[in-house]
């Protein structure tokens, strides 16, 4: 009886196995093709989506593009989560629209201005500023997030 249910065993982990190693693969990693503003794009999407892939898929993807010396002052990703998730930042998560404007740039960095309408309806802007890695290594020449300044709160849309 065992031996009969065994292929179905194997079908199914295979099954599950795939599907993790899918939703895993949806969280895109830096690259020199990405531009600033896509960058941008990219981190607020996957916030605006938190849990789409998986439970805070959207706070990993904002991390893997977070330049290292932004990573060293957040922490590592288990602090990077409570610090999105603590009220300084909770509107981010799983926000209704946002709207990214380019302020200035150069060959090496790049700012935003972002506004986002939480759940809660109400416009939230920031700083978000971006720079071009230029160390040896994987991020050479792709754009990361810098600096994302504290929220001002614009009131409601109401």
């Amino acid at each position: 009886m065992m031996l009969k249910r065994l292929p179905l065993i194997f079908k199914v982990l295979v099954l599950l196995l795939i599907t993790i190693s899918i939703s895993k693969a949806e969280i895109l990693k830096p690259s020199s093709d990405i531009n600033p503003k896509e960058v941008v794009k990219i981190q607020l999407t996957g916030l605006q989506k938190n849990d789409l892939n998986f439970k805070d898929s959207g706070i990993e993807q904002t991390w893997n593009f977070a330049h290292p010396n932004n990573k060293k002052v957040t922490g590592p990703l288990g602090n990077f989560k409570r610090m999105l998730k603590g009220n300084s930042y909770e509107m981010m998560i799983n926000h209704l629209s946002h709207t990214i404007t380019q302020l200035g740039s150069s060959e090496k960095w790049a700012q935003f201005e972002v506004v986002i309408l939480d759940k809660n309806k109400i416009y939230h802007k920031f700083n978000w500023q971006v720079e071009k890695y230029t160390e040896e290594g994987e991020l050479k020449d792709c754009w990361l997030t810098s600096m994302v300044s504290n929220p001002i709160p614009l009131g409601s849309s109401i």
